[in-house]
């Protein structure tokens, strides 16, 4: 009877253990060994030992890439939750039309990354944008939007924001979990809203804000789509048929992320070895991140650790 039951429990594990063995346990053993090598599809791998993570060291566009990373790792991370928990909370709070009002929040989270950049690019087009039309007619001079060096990473939070329906949702769910009896009983103390915010409502939330952390860092170092579509589109090279690639990082290379330039060795310049040992750094980077923030974490299990 014990083994039929071990059994019957392995044959419900199989085919989740199964793809974690076949679509990321091996691609990353053979990236981690191609990432010691010099390989680009032609030639057979040449073992070269360390020299593409020194490489990493001396490649200055990796550092911009990095930078632009940290930056959108920094602002938009915390900014997103934020924005998420304020929003959630305004919502829990409305009488009337909740319901319309959480869809409505929640629906552009549905939109395709791709399609949502696009749009949101001829929004903040300068001059003829829709946004800076608004501006333009209250007196106040829009700025260049995803053109400028100095607006191009903001305008990405913007972007990142508009689909916070996601989030928002999840943390709507933690706040009207918060047990009644804790704010009942902050009240007859003496509590005011904020200090029912403060002392209430953000530690019985802290576990999902310690996943939306997490997740949040894991996405951001990913980043991707929205910097390779928007500076495509900003540029015109996406209406001219120059090429997304050729407009990576426009304008001056200020939304220029990891990904972009790992992208960019690997496809672009077949450095498929070098590309495997950033992959390998950003992987490392992302697993060392999240480890921390656990273990910081004294919430996330719901025990002192």
């Amino acid at each position: 009877m014990r083994l039929r039951r071990n059994l019957t429990t392995w044959s419900f594990l199989a085919p989740a253990l199964i793809g974690i063995v076949v679509f990321f346990g091996y691609p990353l053993l053979s990236a981690v060994y191609f990432s010691f090598t010099k390989f680009d599809l032609l030639t057979v791998p040449e073992w070269v030992g360390l020299a593409n993570y020194r490489r990493m060291g001396e490649d200055p566009f990796l550092l911009q890439s990095v930078r632009n990373t940290l930056w959108m790792v920094v602002v938009f991370v915390p900014v997103r939750i934020v924005s998420a928990i304020g929003l959630s909370m305004l919502l829990t709070q409305l009488k009337r039309g909740a319901g319309f009002f959480r869809t409505i929040f929640y629906l552009p989270a549905l939109a395709p990354p791709v399609a949502a950049t696009i749009a949101f690019v001829y929004l903040l087009k300068p001059g003829t944008g829709p946004v800076n039309t608004f501006l333009a007619r209250i007196g106040i001079e829009g700025p260049l939007w995803f053109n400028s060096p100095e607006w191009s990473k903001p305008s990405l939070v913007l972007l990142g924001l508009w689909g916070i329906g996601d989030l928002m949702i999840i943390f709507l769910a933690a706040v009207l979990g918060v047990p009644a009896t804790l704010y009942e009983a902050a009240a007859l103390d003496g509590a005011n809203a904020w200090h029912r915010f403060r002392y209430v409502t953000l530690p019985t939330i802290q576990p999902v804000i310690l996943f939306a952390a997490v997740t949040g860092v894991i996405y951001t170092l990913q980043y991707f789509d929205q910097a390779a579509v928007a500076g495509s589109i900003a540029s015109g090279q996406a209406v001219t048929g120059g090429g997304i690639s050729s407009s990576f990082g426009f304008p001056e290379g200020s939304t220029f992320t990891y990904p972009l330039w790992l992208y960019t060795v690997g496809f672009r310049y077949n450095a498929l070895g070098y590309a495997n040992a950033m992959a390998v750094a950003l992987f490392a980077v992302a697993l060392s991140v999240t480890v921390i923030l656990l273990r910081r974490s004294k919430a996330f299990s719901g025990e002192e650790q």
